[in-house]
C-alpha cells in the first residue's frame, strides 16, 4: 500500500521538504529515538515543525515559543508525519497502532501500559481517534491497550476512517494549555 501510494505522496513530500527547508532551515527531518514492537528502539522521522530557538543559557525554549504557524499547520493536518512512511517500509511501524513514544518513557510505564508495545506502533491509532493529545496519558494508554486486545482488520479500517474525519475537524491536536503535549513523567496509578 505504501509503494502504491508513492506517485501521489512523493510530489507532496518534495514540496513539504522544500517548504520545511525554507521555513526552518536544516535539518528538514526531525529524528528521534522511539520505542516500537517489544519495546525495541528505532528512529522515527518527521518533518521539522519547530525552530531550534534557545534561551541565553542554551536551553530550548518551550514548544509554544518554537512552534511556528507553518509547523502548527503541518501538525494539524498531520503532514509532518509523511516521512514515517519510511518507517513502515522498514517494518518498524504500521499505519495503525499505538503512537510510538520517546524512548526515555520506557521505564515510566506500568506493566499494563507497557502492553502497548505488543503490536507495531502506528501513524494513527485508537487513542488518536478518541481524543488524541486532549486525553490524559493514562486514558491514551488504556486506549492503546484496548487496541492491543481488539486488533483486527475491521478495527483498523474503522480507525483509518475516523482518522480522516479527525484530520478534517482538527480536534485534539494539542493538550489543553499546551502547544503540543506535556512530557509523560510516569503514571499516577500503581503498576496494575
Amino acid at each position: 500500500m505504501v509503494i502504491a501510494s508513492l506517485p501521489i505522496v512523493l510530489p507532496l513530500v518534495v514540496i513539504l521538504a522544500l517548504l520545511t527547508r525554507f521555513r526552518f532551515g536544516l535539518p528538514v527531518l526531525f529524528r528521534q529515538e522511539r520505542l516500537g514492537l517489544a519495546g525495541q528502539p528505532f528512529i522515527i522521522r518527521k518533518f521539522t515543525t519547530m525552530t531550534d530557538s534557545r534561551d541565553s543559557a542554551g536551553n530550548l525554549l518551550p514548544d509554544a515559543q518554537r512552534l511556528t504557524s507553518t509547523g502548527r499547520f503541518m501538525r494539524a493536518t498531520s503532514l509532518d508525519e509523511l516521512p514515517e512512511l519510511l518507517n513502515i517500509l522498514r517494518g518498524e511501524m504500521s499505519f495503525v497502532g499505538p503512537r510510538p513514544l520517546h524512548s526515555r518513557y520506557g521505564d515510566r510505564y506500568t506493566p499494563h501500559q507497557f502492553r502497548r508495545h505488543e503490536v507495531l506502533p502506528g501513524i494513527t491509532g485508537w487513542a488518536q481517534v478518541n481524543g488524541r493529545n486532549a486525553l490524559s496519558w493514562e486514558a491514551k494508554f488504556d486506549l492503546d491497550v484496548w487496541y492491543v486486545d481488539h486488533q483486527s482488520f475491521w478495527v483498523d479500517l474503522k480507525i483509518i476512517g475516523r482518522t480522516i474525519l479527525k484530520l478534517v475537524s482538527r480536534e485534539g491536536i494539542s493538550q489543553p494549555g499546551q502547544a503540543t503535549a506535556e512530557e509523560f513523567k510516569g503514571s499516577l496509578r500503581n503498576g496494575a
